[in-house]
């Protein structure tokens, strides 16, 4: 499993799908139009949605074990 966790900021994502599009895994989605979610089980925390996202609102923390 990865150390690292995509986050989202979801008060600062204006779920424009940049980071969707960028992730490897297929990791993000679009809640309900409103902001992006990450699935944990899924996410390798190669922070490329991080760099992607033009509001940034994404970044990368340490896994809770």
């Amino acid at each position: 499993m990865a150390k690292r966790l995509a986050n989202v900021n979801t008060d600062v994502c204006v779920a424009c799908g940049v980071c969707r599009l960028q992730c490897p895994r297929e990791a993000i989605s679009i809640y309900k139009g409103c902001y992006a979610l990450v699935n944990e089980e899924t996410c390798v925390g190669c922070g490329l949605c991080e760099k992607a996202c033009p509001a940034s609102a994404i970044n990368l923390k340490e896994r809770s074990i």
